[in-house]
Formats: structure tokens, C-alpha cells, sequence
């Protein structure tokens, strides 16, 4: 796992001191501090001029690996941050056909492929990646990413010059560029929690989606998706028994390919089917016992250590496992913008940080249970989804008599409330099924994210364009299952620019590499075009996964109702950080800063200070956006 950092340029003027250059590279030291390297092409009249930066967390071939990398006559160069699990299997074919290799590392297998293969090198590759490679022959420029997104990659295109980097904060260490305010994002942010892609926090900085592949050459990009998770593009006509046993073959076999490694390896065990099955899979590939970790809280509704305790010793693995106290938690609050370089307002990065630093002090790789919701139906949400329809056909005239009783609920603190659950579930009705699933998850609605804007900011406002990322990704989808298709908008918009975001932040902040066994493509393929009735069945989630793992796990893991990783911000808003969010959502600092509407934020604190109602969603999603202005914002 790695930091890579790029820079292009025809025109001298714009060349940096190398001094920013590396600067802007080691800005990523926290993404590999093992090793560093660097490749310059000078400009000249045959071509621009060129730095790629590399920062290594060393994990396959310690020894010979260090990039940049070239081929042996140095017309091809690489960047890369990630890992190729099928490198070995390419490497040999790669050697059939003719090539020469001079290390033992993954990165050298992508040199080869791009050599053989072209822009269609990356069909070839089975892992997380975000790379850059130079063509000299071509001066050209091709960045890619995953098919699934696990490794970021952002670009900043400014006039002459081509930016690319892991993180934003190399791209903004770049003195000609500017970090202004893109109020779109910033309406996108408050309505998802997050900033789809392409989109970034800054006009001048994108983000490469997931399966895309950009193309820079003489000044100008294109961008081509190389993926899609339907291979066939319809449902697959098969019993469930012939799913079950293929779907366990493919997640066996993706664990095993998530077990190379040459240092120390082990699990993110909280107890869920999900990390619970990667654990089952990982036990059973693995030489010796694995080790798993976990952390626990003192909140009961919190807390679900025990029954990562009960799945480690059903599986006889060498557990660790930590306490975190509240203070714990609270003492990385003000890292969140550093840690995650634009605003994203999932509250769960706060253990995920805790338990990757835990993690990293035993091995430098982590297998987690990520996209198990996404491909299994795995989330409240879907359950929510059956009950909308028959509820807005025949009591939908009883809707806004429903929305005035739910509101009279008593406000609870606890995790996943029921007040809370009532309320979430009476905000979408009325709306579509995507935009309803996101109205679930996010924070801000349409008429909620007018009030809270400033007037500067929100006129125009356009709800079209709010929701433009999740309207491209339904037309975009082939299948004839609602459900499935909730699926793919998880899987697009809130896996890919939330949970995983979350993850990479988390952990490479300190130097964990994770990763995630369910995301193997040829399994996401196979789950994707699986009749949604295998994965949701009448009212039970994860039907074919559970049924499956019956005969791996004790049924206390396989039936246990699904917890999260949740985060007490409604408690601490009345407690601990009670002074902090009356700070960074005070009047005057929101006057002065111009982004939001002061006297509706003044409303929303006060409310949930008074108990009148439970606004720990916005209110975070404010404190979140608050901290990142506080510290990345020019005026500050």
C-alpha cells in the first residue's frame, strides 16, 4: 500500500521547485513510510515535463520493489498504490508471450501488461488499485483505478498542467492552486454526507471514479469506464443450492488470494457475518491461527465486542481485543480533517481509526468485511424498502397524520433508536426508491438542505443537479429488480464514497493496508446477477450468505441482528463536545464563514440540546464540515 503523487506540465513557468515537489510526495509519508522514490522527465521538445512521487508501505517483495518502476528500456513508467492479487498467475502468462522480469512484485506485472496489453491492461488485473503509467513513445499519461473503487485517486487539470495524487492534500500543497469552494459539493456533501465523484469539495479537483481509466495526452483527457459490475447484464437463472456452493467458492478463493503477503497478517474481527465469514475462510487457508481484532466500548448499545469474542473462539483464532473509553474516541475528533482531506460525515471513522491503529501495533495488513451488505441486502434500509410501497398504497393518506404522531415520540440517545428509526423511515415516503434510500441515509433533503445553505450559496439551487449522480448510475442499470438495483446505488454511491473512503482514510493514516475479500470482482459479478430473492428473503437479509455460513459459524454469529459500528454523537452532543459544537456552530463563525445559514443551524443545536428532537445526523454532518473549513479553508 502506497502514496502516489504526479505532476505534468508543458509550460516552464509552472515547474516547482523540487523541494514542493517532493513536499507534495511526502505530504504521504503516513501511506507508506517505508520507502520513497521519485521519477523526473525533463521537458523538452519531444515532451512535458514530468514528476512522479512514490511512498511505500513495503508488503510484496520487500526487497526489490520500490517504485517508480519501468520496463527495461524505461519507455514505460508506474505509480502505483495497491495490490494485484493475481500477479503471479500474469506474471507467468506475461512470461509466456515474451517478457523479462527484474523484481518479484506486483507492480512490475502491470509494466508488462500495459506493454502487452494496452488500456486494456486493467481487465486483466484482479485487485485494489489507483496507478499512474507514462508511455514515452506516446507521450501520454493513463491513470486508472479499481473496479470498485477501494484506492482513491484525485486530479486537478489546470491550465498547461495536470495534477494527480491518493489524497487532495498533495494536490493543495501545489502553490498555483486555488482551493475554492465548489457550492455544488458542498450541497451534494450535505445531502449524502458525502461528495460523489467525480466531484471533490474544490472546483479545480476531481476524483477518478471507480473503473475509469484517464487518458492525458497534448493537453488533453478522456476518461473511459472499463467495468461494470453486470457481466451478462441479466439475472442469472439458477437454483439456490448451485448459488450457495458457487458463491462460497468464489469468496473462499478471493480470501485465499488476500492472504499473500510478505509481513504480518491478520483479521477486523467485529463478530457480523460478514468479518465473522472472512475470519471462517482466512482460518481455514492460513498456515497457522490467524490473528483477529476487535474493540470494544463501555455503551452497551454500542458495544458488540462479545460477539467477536464468541466467533474468534469458535474458530480457535488468536484474538486481541481493546477497550475504548469515550475519550478515546473524542481525542480524534479534531484529526477528522487532516485524516480525511475533504468533508465526509461518516461518524464510524472514529473506531475504524481506533482499531487500525490497535491493529497496526500486532501486523501491517488488515482482511475486513466490507461490501458484505452491499452484495447480501444487508442493510436496515432494504427491509425499510419493502415496507415503503404497501405503506404509501394504502395508508398513504394517512401520511402526514403518521409524520405528526412520529414526531411525538420521546427522543432516545441509543444507538439505531426506534423513535429515530420511525422518523428516518417517514422522511422518504413520497419519493423515489433511490432518492428515497438516500434521504435515509443522508442528512439534509431537499427542502432541509435549501434552509440550511446561506443565500449567497443557495440560489441557484437546483434539486436536479443534487441528485444528478444517482439518476446517471439507475440509467445506467440493466437488470429488472428493484432491489438489485438498490443494491447498485449502495454499492456506487455510499460503499464506494463513504465506507470505503472511511476504511482507506482510516487505516493508512496509520499504515494499515485492509483489505476486502467480498470485493473481489468476479464474486460481485456473481452476487450482483443473482435473483435479489436469494439475498433478500421475505424479511430476512442475507438469505443465501447466512444459509451458507450455517456450516462455518455458530448461530448466534450467523442469526445475530446487525449493530454497525456505531458512534454516541447524540450523547456527546449534550455532553463532551457540547462546547466544541456550540463553537463551530456559532453564530458568528457561521456569519463570517458565509457557507450556512446561521440562525436554522442556531435551531437545529438547540433542539437537540433541549430534547426536542434527535438531530445527531445534521448536526455531526455540520461539526464535520465546520472542523474541515477551520482548517483547510484559504481565509483561515
Amino acid at each position: 500500500m502506497c502514496g502516489i503523487v504526479g505532476f505534468l506540465t508543458s509550460n516552464p513557468s509552472d515547474i516547482p521547485d523540487h523541494q514542493i515537489l517532493q513536499r507534495m510526495r511526502d505530504l504521504l509519508t503516513h501511506r507508506g513510510p517505508d520507502d520513497q522514490g521519485e521519477y523526473i522527465r525533463s521537458l523538452n521538445e519531444k515532451g512535458p515535463f514530468l514528476f512522479l512521487g512514490h511512498r511505500r508501505l513495503s508488503i510484496i517483495d520487500l526487497v526489490s520493489g520500490q517504485q517508480p518502476l519501468s520496463n527495461e528500456d524505461g519507455t514505460v513508467w508506474v505509480i502505483f498504490n495497491g495490490e494485484i492479487y493475481n500477479f503471479k498467475e500474469l506474471r507467468e502468462k506475461l512470461r509466456t508471450l515474451g517478457h523479462r522480469f527484474a523484481t518479484k512484485s506486483d507492480t512490475e506485472v502491470i509494466v508488462h501488461s500495459y506493454e502487452e496489453y494496452g488500456e486494456g491492461c486493467f481487465k486483466h488485473l484482479n485487485g485494489m488499485f489507483a496507478l499512474g503509467i507514462w508511455d514515452e513513445r506516446k507521450k501520454q499519461l493513463l491513470l486508472a483505478r479499481d473496479r470498485l473503487g477501494k484506492k482513491p485517486l484525485y486530479y486537478s487539470a489546470l491550465p498547461g498542467t495536470f495534477l494527480f495524487s491518493s489524497e487532495l492534500k498533495a494536490i493543495m500543497a501545489y502553490p498555483k492552486f486555488k482551493r475554492k469552494i465548489s457550492s455544488l459539493s458542498l450541497m451534494k456533501y450535505l445531502f449524502y454526507e458525502f461528495i460523489p465523484s467525480p466531484h471533490t469539495i474544490f472546483e479545480d479537483a476531481m476524483k477518478l471514479p471507480a473503473a475509469s481509466c484517464l487518458i492525458w495526452k497534448d493537453g488533453k483527457r478522456e476518461i473511459k469506464e472499463y467495468w461494470t459490475p453486470f457481466d451478462t447484464g441479466e439475472v442469472k437463472d439458477i437454483s439456490g443450492e448451485e448459488a450457495e456452493l458457487r458463491m462460497i467458492d468464489l469468496l473462499r478463493t478471493s480470501v485465499k488470494r488476500r492472504l499473500i503477503s510478505d509481513v504480518p497478517l491478520g483479521i477486523f474481527l467485529s463478530g457480523g457475518i460478514d468479518s465473522s465469514a472472512v475470519a471462517a475462510f482466512a482460518q481455514r487457508e492460513a498456515p497457522g491461527k490467524v490473528k483477529t481484532f476487535s474493540i470494544g466500548f463501555e455503551d452497551p448499545s454500542f458495544d458488540e465486542s462479545g460477539y467477536a469474542s464468541l466467533a474468534s473462539a469458535f474458530l480457535e483464532t488468536e484474538h486481541y481485543e481493546q477497550r475504548m473509553t469515550p475519550e478515546d474516541l473524542l481525542a480524534v475528533v479534531p484529526q477528522l480533517p487532516d485524516i480525511l482531506d475533504e468533508p465526509m460525515a461518516d461518524a464510524s471513522i472514529l473506531p475504524t481509526f481506533l482499531l487500525s491503529k490497535f491493529t497496526r501495533k500486532h501486523v501491517t495488513v488488515a482482511l475486513g468485511g466490507d461490501g458484505g451488505d452491499e452484495l447480501f441486502a444487508g442493510y436496515p434500509t432494504y427491509l425499510a424498502h419493502k415496507l415503503a410501497k404497501p405503506y404509501e398504497n394504502y395508508l398513504g393518506w394517512l401520511h402526514p397524520l403518521a409524520t405528526y404522531l412520529g414526531n411525538l415520540l420521546p427522543v432516545s440517545d441509543n444507538n439505531i433508536s426506534f423513535d429515530f428509526k420511525v422518523k428516518k423511515f417517514l422522511s422518504g415516503i413520497g419519493y423515489p426508491d433511490g432518492i428515497r434510500n438516500s434521504i435515509w441515509l443522508g442528512s439534509f433533503p431537499f427542502i432541509e438542505n435549501e434552509k440550511v445553505l446561506s443565500d449567497e450559496i443557495r440560489n441557484p439551487f437546483n434539486r436536479d443537479r443534487l441528485v444528478e449522480d444517482l439518476v446517471r448510475y439507475e440509467k445506467g442499470y440493466p437488470l429488472n429488480d428493484r432491489m438489485t438495483l438498490l443494491q447498485y446505488l449502495d454499492l456506487k454511491l455510499y460503499l464506494q464514497e463513504a465506507i470505503l473512503v472511511k476504511v482507506d482514510r482510516a487505516s493508512m493514516a496509520c499504515s494499515l493496508e485492509v483489505r476486502a475479500p467480498f470485493l473481489d470482482y468476479e464474486l460481485v459479478e456473481f452476487v450482483m446477477g443473482l435473483p435479489s430473492k436469494l439475498k433478500l428473503k421475505g424479511f430476512t437479509s442475507k438469505y443465501i450468505l447466512k444459509k451458507a455460513m450455517e456450516k462455518f459459524l455458530p448461530p448466534r454469529v450467523v442469526h445475530r441482528p446487525k449493530k454497525g459500528f456505531g458512534v454516541p454523537i447524540a450523547k456527546w452532543v449534550k455532553g463532551p463536545l457540547k462546547e466544541l459544537f456550540r463553537d463551530m456552530l456559532s453564530l458568528e463563525r457561521i456569519e463570517r464563514e458565509g457557507f450556512l445559514n446561521p440562525e436554522y443551524v442556531a435551531d437545529l443545536l438547540e433542539d437537540h440540546v433541549k430534547n426536542k428532537k434527535d438531530n445527531r445526523k445534521p448536526l455531526w454532518t455540520l461539526l464535520i464540515w465546520q472542523l474541515w473549513v477551520d482548517r483547510y479553508h484559504p481565509s483561515h
